[in-house]
């Protein structure tokens, strides 16, 4: 098949599109890439990448033409409306003339955030008549106001109707939690649509690097938090639980990752004297998390209590669960849910730092070989469910049966 996916995140950013991209042409797709210059989570673009310079390429047999796009920045609320909109009308107008001159048999969207991101491949879909393949992994418009404090009610319903539009133009609606699904099916009638497609942890921790020397991680029960640092993940509530542990110098927190909540977390640190139990390691490359994770006792996951957020399974929980390691949740919903169905750790409420710092002592004290068991068990869950070639064999029959080509 020739298929034509649209993101506005791939190779060298580190999104699942890449697994799914390299995955299809290695089955012997012809897979083709719109997406913009390389710019997250720095907020600037790459080294070798700008607007005048690799703008196409073609990686592992994919071809990938990147648009021009204004910059994430510091990721302020108007900086990011810029990137979103630059890289939407950037994107319509590429896929508007690939829709004149180029064949696809399929389109498939991954839409990480905006939801605007389904307007050139809707474009492209009605030009040629073929399936829109929309992959949902942040609901709009709830993120606006759930992450990104908008309220305003004629922003609000604008990008419901946008949302409608796309998922009424989409074949398939790929979900990658089964909150989303039952979010979706209230903006209409998507039910036979929308399709359970769960996250897998990232093909690059099976590429560990030769040599990587990682910092020193030393010292008792290490707690590990590994990924974005950013509003969404609540660590408000986070260094309350590590405040409330600050005694217990045989517990650390160690966090991987910077984002745009890092500045608080090292005020916070600094102004309450926690710098023997919290350790910040800053961002390291994806692949090299496998180190990272050998060194910690458990990983935590945590997001905001907002009811966007109990309809969300991060992808984190996959990670944690492929390398073996018990999981300390502070969440609601569906990573609650995965988490005490796995057998693989335990979760508090989201938002309350003052149990999340009980569980943490609880989890410290407990015998090594049950949080052993606890690590075998995710391992074993993940394995069963979240396995990346048995989630590809499924796209592929879906794009087969939607195109006509089995």
């Amino acid at each position: 098949m020739r298929i034509l996916l649209i993101s506005p995140h791939f190779h060298p950013e580190n999104f699942k599109c890449n697994d799914v991209a390299f995955e299809l042409a290695r089955r012997g797709h012809e897979v083709t890439v719109i997406s913009d210059i390389p710019n997250y989570p720095l907020g600037r673009f790459f080294d070798g990448y700008g607007l005048f310079k690799r703008r196409r390429e073609t990686v592992d047999g994919v071809r990938i033409i990147r648009t021009w796009v204004i910059p994430r920045g510091n990721a302020s609320g108007a900086r990011l409306a810029m990137n979103y909109f630059s890289f939407a009308l950037s994107a319509s107008v590429r896929a508007f003339f690939m829709g004149l001159f180029r064949r696809f048999d399929a389109i498939l969207v991954h839409e990480t955030s905006p939801i605007t991101v389904g307007i050139p491949a809707v474009i492209v879909k009605k030009m040629q008549k073929i399936p829109l393949h929309f992959w949902v992994l942040d609901l709009w418009p709830e993120s606006l106001t759930a992450a990104g404090g908008v309220n305003n009610r004629l922003v609000i319903n604008a990008f419901d109707k946008l949302a409608t539009w796309i998922y009424r133009n989409s074949k398939r609606i790929l979900v990658s939690s089964k909150g989303f699904g039952e979010s979706i099916g209230k903006k209409g009638d998507f039910g036979r649509k929308i399709h359970y497609f769960p996250n897998w942890a990232d093909t690059a921790l099976d590429k560990v690097p030769a040599g990587y020397e990682i910092p020193e991680i030393s010292g008792g029960f290490v707690l590990m938090f590994a990924g974005n640092i950013g509003e969404a993940q609540d660590f408000e509530a986070i260094m309350q639980a590590a405040l409330r542990l600050k005694d217990r110098k045989d517990i650390r927190f160690v966090l991987v990752g910077d984002g745009r909540k890092r500045p608080w977390v090292d005020r916070f640190v600094e102004e309450n004297a926690l710098s023997d139990t919290v350790v910040c390691l800053g961002r390291h490359p994806l692949e090299t998390m496998p180190l990272f994770f050998r060194k910690a006792d458990a990983m935590l996951v945590s997001l905001k209590d907002e009811k966007i957020f109990s309809l969300t399974a991060p992808a984190k929980i996959q990670a944690y669960m492929a390398a073996g390691k018990p999981i300390i949740a502070m969440i609601d919903g569906e990573g609650a849910r995965i988490v005490g169905e796995a057998h693989c750790g335990k979760a508090v409420p989201a938002g309350d730092g003052e149990a999340l710092a009980r569980l943490v002592r609880e989890v410290a004290d407990m015998p090594r070989e049950k949080r052993e068991q606890w690590g075998r068990n995710g391992l074993d869950y993940c394995e069963r469910n979240f396995n990346f070639k048995k989630s590809m064999d499924r796209l592929e029959t879906w794009l087969d049966e939607d195109t006509g080509k089995n």
